[in-house]
């Protein structure tokens, strides 16, 4: 991985309130048009997942400001639970809570759910973003989720287009010549969490673009964002 000196994040703003069937990539399109003029080859669009949910009408309604049968439906597994919090596995195979269920800046009793292939709602933005700009570039499509044994928050990414979800050193040498036997890079969820530091759920900037990272051959390719997913074999605590 090569990162350039001259690395940057643009957070996109003036994104209107999205409903189902908004024209999302035109959206998007025009927006980075107002602030960059133009998309570059090998820009990476980050979009987060809660306007791709809500363009695709992924949204519910609660019953009684209670989103238990909600979460219960979205989930593939329940793993823990403790009082309103509830530990999940989504159909996607993502450890989250609640299964992505989100009431945060949707009004109403209306929640937004995580998008049905997230992937290819990355690959539908990509395909969009590439006509319209006539560059190469990539889309990551993003949630926030907590971390098992740290406090807090990161953006990671749940869908990817045009970028491969992990670069892999093992096998290789270090600086000291040491063989690295465990060392993969999570880049697309590095990529996510970069790109929301200039985004923000209170400052309604859901897109942001990054530019200047260049993956090399042989680490450049599609990957999906479930590459990240651990199999249950591999698991040590669940």
């Amino acid at each position: 991985m090569d990162v350039k000196p001259d690395l940057a994040v643009f957070g996109i703003p003036d994104i209107p309130e999205i409903e189902t069937g908004a024209p999302l990539a035109d959206i998007i399109g025009d927006a980075i048009t107002r602030r960059l003029t133009r998309l570059r080859d090998h820009d990476i669009v980050v979009v987060t997942h809660k306007i791709v949910s809500k363009a695709e009408g992924r949204f519910a309604v609660t019953r009684d400001g209670s989103v238990a049968s909600l979460v219960e439906s979205e989930a593939s597994a329940i793993l823990r639970r403790r009082g309103d919090l509830t530990i999940t596995r989504t159909r996607h195979g993502y450890i989250c809570a609640n299964a992505g269920v989100d009431r945060s800046n949707v009004p109403g009793d209306r929640v937004v759910l995580l998008p049905v292939h997230p992937d290819r709602s990355a690959a539908s933005l990509r395909d969009a973003m590439v006509r319209r700009f006539e560059v190469d570039v990539s889309v990551v499509v993003t949630d926030t989720f907590g971390r098992a044994w740290r406090r807090g928050l990161v953006d990671v990414a749940i869908g990817i287009a045009g970028l491969p979800a992990l670069i892999d050193h093992r096998n290789q040498a270090d600086h000291t010549g040491r063989i690295m036997e465990v060392t993969e890079i999570a880049i697309i969820d590095e990529i996510a969490a970069a790109a929301d530091l200039v985004m923000g759920k209170a400052t309604m900037v859901p897109v942001a673009v990054v530019r200047g990272l260049r993956l090399e051959p042989p680490t450049v390719g599609n990957g999906k964002a479930t590459d990240l997913v651990r199999s249950p074999a591999e698991d040590f605590f669940l």
